[in-house]
């Protein structure tokens, strides 16, 4: 997998990117407290590498993530999912974060974009992985 590391200011990594290696999917691991800044950075780096090399399916990893992010929705909701709809994106399996705050900032953008492309929910990587490589075929149509 080619993998980049996004990071603060300070030097703390806020986002792994990865690219599995036959293209099956996108791997974002979002680690630790985001702004609107890092939520910005990291869903615009998601955008440029579905621009070099598209690909429909995104394992979004929030299993590290810690709080509320919800200060970015907006962006989300009217920059960031019309622009990767449009450069391909069908399916999103979403890792819950541990914490509530994590989970319901999801929940009130999963209310927005529910019905922009195929979303599923998963408390762990393994199953929401395996999800996204059974659409595989799917996402190739």
């Amino acid at each position: 997998m080619t993998r980049t590391e996004l990071k603060k200011p300070n030097g703390d990594v806020f986002l792994i990117a990865e690219r599995a290696a036959d293209n099956s999917y996108i791997h974002a691991q979002w680690i630790g407290i985001q702004t609107l800044e890092t939520v910005m950075q990291g869903g615009s780096f998601y955008i440029k590498m579905i621009e070099e090399q598209p690909c429909a399916r995104l394992l979004n990893n929030h299993k590290e993530l810690i709080g509320p992010w919800d200060i970015a929705q907006e962006w989300i909701v009217s920059y960031w999912t019309p622009k990767v709809m449009e450069l391909g994106l069908r399916f999103m399996a979403q890792v819950l974060a541990p914490g509530v705050y994590g989970q319901m900032s999801f929940h009130q953008l999963h209310q927005h974009i529910s019905d922009k492309f195929e979303i599923k929910m998963f408390d762990d990587v393994a199953p929401a992985k395996e999800w996204l490589l059974t659409v595989k075929s799917r996402a190739q149509t």
